[in-house]
């Protein structure tokens, strides 16, 4: 018996480092491997592990801590709430949700009934409930707003994870109706994720277009009432909803005209670079579209790997269409590489100058692409392959005839000489080949490569980086946080003593020093 429970005391001891979701299975079975069961005869040597709290009563802290923020108009709680919520989200369940809305809104009103009946009632005996303080405690009944629309983003986010997409729309349809009488900063946080799930569940069902109006309407109401955050929100919403049917000058021309401000959200700045972006790539302005792009995905978290894969997707375009090589590296990335495999084959095809190989790759990831929609892009990337290939020759040969250029760039066309030729003056016009057209001959005479330091390129070079990293400094003192009205302190009367006083020692010290120097 000694001996077994020597070894029950290690096993305690190496418990400490289990996670506490697997102790209650290693407990079990160490305890029948030792033929020991807690019972009365052993107290002081079994003791039970604390008990995690369980999803209702971390729901239940969330409250109040809505509550607190709600009644001291701190906005920050609300934010911390949310953060809460999202990490909570895969352990709710229906009755938690049944008991919470029971706990916090008043049985028998209009939303308590309405926030029910989208709940299914088929997994009570699934029941996470803290029988202990459910006893002795009775619910505490709340008629804030920011429950009230927490409790309608709460049931929203569970209906869109069940995938019970009609649902979620009709829930989302109420939550925003109800949400457009309420004009308080403490909701605005709480509105602004209700604004995004009611967008995701249209645009899951395939309607997004129906809501395009309520979009804008709620935008103007977020202008008119000063709700910033509201604002972000939703002109990236509509943003997304315009792209979504393609139609690009609708979304520059709303992008253009809307209110612009201090970005009050990293992840909304995120999305509106990359809208942004997309724009920009669409209206031929590659050189924005870039700084956008990769913008977007520098500030973009570690955890938003899909976000940022799109980003590089778009952002591997345009610089292809700039003329440019991304490195190696950026096809690399932890969790990337298989994303951006067909769009790495692209950049091969495309450094190398080969049309043949470039017309492979399209077709052997067209459905990625469609699916992507950049596939409209790739049409534009078949002229940059081609003028590729073309200052790959004009460097390897000092001359070359026109017909050995079609060749060598395996134009498939019913005259690849006379398309060679236009190929290579359109090139010449561009200052991509410095090379001369001879067009009697029939040829093409490269002209030989100078010292490129004896030109502009190291400085325009150097002017970009430099420029690149001032913006960059710029961006992170305005990120700063000072303490807010620290400018507008009003000085002590005891501190207003102390500093004359040290500014008269100050002074009496210059003078003797100036009386020494004498």
């Amino acid at each position: 018996m000694y001996d077994a429970l020597s070894s029950y005391s290690t096993i305690v001891f190496d418990l400490r480092l289990v996670p506490f979701e697997l102790f209650d299975w290693y407990q079990n079975v160490w305890l029948l491997d030792l033929d020991l069961t807690p019972s009365n005869n052993l107290p002081s040597l079994i003791h039970t592990p604390p008990l995690l709290p369980s999803t209702f009563q971390n729901l239940k802290e969330i409250a109040a801590l809505i509550e607190v923020g709600a009644y001291a108009r701190e906005v920050r709680r609300i934010v911390r709430a949310i953060r809460w919520t999202i990490q909570l989200r895969r352990n709710l369940k229906s009755s938690v949700l049944s008991a919470f809305i029971n706990y916090v809104l008043m049985p028998g009103s209009e939303l308590h009934s309405c926030l029910y009946s989208y709940l299914p009632k088929e997994d009570e005996q699934d029941m996470e409930l803290d029988t202990t303080t459910s006893a002795t405690q009775a619910p505490a009944k709340h008629s804030l707003p920011e429950l009230e629309i927490y409790c309608c983003l709460l049931v929203l986010i569970f209906l869109i994870d069940q995938k019970r997409y009609s649902e979620a729309k009709a829930c989302s349809s109420a939550s925003i109706a109800r949400l457009k009488n309420l004009n308080r900063r403490t909701v605005d946080v709480l509105s602004s994720r209700l604004y995004f799930y009611y967008s995701l569940s249209y645009e899951l069902t395939g309607d997004l277009a129906e809501i395009r109006g309520n979009l804008l309407a709620l935008h103007r109401t977020a202008t008119l009432r000063h709700d910033e955050l509201g604002q972000e929100t939703l002109l990236n919403l509509l943003l997304r909803n315009y792209l979504h049917y393609n139609l690009y000058d609708q979304a520059e021309k709303l992008r253009s005209k809307a209110p612009r401000f201090e970005a009050h959200s990293n992840q909304q700045f995120c999305r509106y670079l990359f809208y942004l972006g997309k724009i920009r790539t669409i209206q031929l302005e590659y050189t924005d579209a870039k700084e956008s792009l990769l913008q977007a995905a520098r500030k973009a978290p570690d955890a938003a790997l899909g976000f940022r894969v799109q980003c590089n997707k778009w952002a591997v375009i345009v610089r292809l269409l700039l003329g440019e090589i991304p490195e190696r590296t950026i096809f690399m990335q932890k969790g990337m590489e298989k994303a951006l495999r067909p769009y790495f084959e692209l950049t091969n095809a495309v450094r190398i100058g080969d049309l043949e190989l470039f017309k492979t790759v399209a077709d052997k990831f067209s459905s990625t692409l469609s699916s992507d929609r950049t596939d409209n892009l790739i049409v534009r990337l078949r002229h940059n392959v081609i003028r590729t290939g073309l200052r790959n020759i004009s460097i390897s040969y000092s001359q070359i005839s026109l017909a050995d250029v079609s060749k060598k760039l395996r134009l498939d066309s019913p005259n690849p000489v006379a398309d060679a030729e236009s190929i290579v003056a359109k090139a010449i016009r561009d200052s991509a080949v410095d090379a001369t057209l001879y067009h009697a001959n029939g040829w093409m005479v490269s002209k030989e490569t100078g010292d490129i330091y004896s030109t502009n390129e190291p400085q325009v070079a150097f002017n970009s980086r430099i420029a690149f990293c001032l913006n960059m400094h710029n961006e992170a003192v305005r990120a700063l946080r000072f303490p807010p009205n620290s400018h507008k302190e009003k000085e002590s009367a005891e501190k207003r003593r102390e500093r004359q006083q040290q500014e008269q020692e100050l002074a009496k010290h210059i003078a003797e020093d100036d009386d020494d120097e004498f």
